[in-house]
């Protein structure tokens, strides 16, 4: 366990109100993809004690493979109790910035963990490669079924106007198989390339990431808020820039070194080899 010195006005773990974990790489690992989950050492037992202290916390992804409700359960059959209102995918970020915009038309690049979020939730959804060249935006997610007609439909789109978003830019996430590929930021380079249009990330470590993760934790603000994640990029940056409280963990993507070779402002409050320590710590 390695720590960082952070300011006095710098959050700490006894402040904290309510956890914000991400899933892959840090409460459990699948395979390449995407299913299969496994948990890591640790990750049932903590969110136990959590429940067990009425302490609130959330899940959250940047994966947008499953919606979820499917996650949600995917995770609760291997005993990591997360249920559907607790379970936030990049999805349910775009869910509540649709609505705040007035979009009612969205084209979508991506399986049914992305359009059927939207679906569900009244927006007039269209799939890839179908064009909607009337969309008020575009949505990339989990797509490794991509062909060059998709590239075509949310091309002209956006050329007609759709604002672009996606959920996620990360090069890759972690699982069992070691680092496995990130689609929707590919895509996304893709729609640039023709366009010059630069997608909105919605998912981490956007802002609006943040604020969703603050209403399904009860309305709890960033400075009392611990966000636990293996990603430097993602969890950690996000935790920084919000002034919530960062853990990171060498159980994913980034190891010990990775964190302890980052400027010093930009280190993790706390540094640990996985969510196993941060139960010992918490209990």
């Amino acid at each position: 366990m390695s720590t960082t010195a952070k300011d006095a006005s710098a959050p700490t773990l006894a402040g904290v109100r309510g956890y914000v974990f991400d899933v892959d790489g840090t409460l459990a690992l699948a395979d390449k993809n995407l299913s299969g989950y496994q948990p890591l050492p640790g990750a049932r037992e903590l969110l136990a004690l959590l429940r067990e202290r009425e302490m609130p916390y959330v899940g959250f992804t940047n994966g947008s493979a499953k919606t979820p409700a499917q996650l949600s359960k995917a995770l609760t059959d291997i005993g990591i109790e997360i249920d559907v209102q607790q379970m936030l995918t990049p999805v349910s970020v775009a869910l509540d910035l649709f609505k705040r915009r007035g979009y009612k038309r969205v084209l979508v690049l991506g399986g049914e963990g992305v359009w059927k979020p939207l679906a569900d939730a009244g927006f007039d959804v269209v799939r890839a490669p179908e064009r909607a060249d009337d969309a008020d935006a575009v949505l990339i997610g989990w797509y490794p079924g991509f062909v060059l007609a998709d590239l075509d439909a949310a091309c002209r789109a956006v050329w007609a106007g759709a604002a672009l978003y996606t959920v996620s830019k990360a090069s890759y996430l972690a699982s069992r198989e070691g680092r496995t590929l990130g689609v929707s930021g590919a895509l996304a380079a893709a729609v640039r390339s023709v366009t010059g249009k630069n997608a909105v990330v919605v998912g981490k470590p956007s802002a609006q990431a943040l604020a969703c993760a603050s209403t399904r934790l009860g309305g709890v603000k960033p400075a009392h808020m611990a966000i636990v994640g293996d990603d430097i990029s993602l969890e950690n940056a996000m935790a920084l820039r919000g002034g919530a409280f960062s853990v990171g963990v060498h159980t994913g993507l980034n190891n010990a070194a990775d964190f302890d070779g980052l400027p010093i402002q930009s280190r993790p409050h706390l540094s640990l080899s996985g969510v196993d320590r941060l139960l010992e710590m918490l209990k």
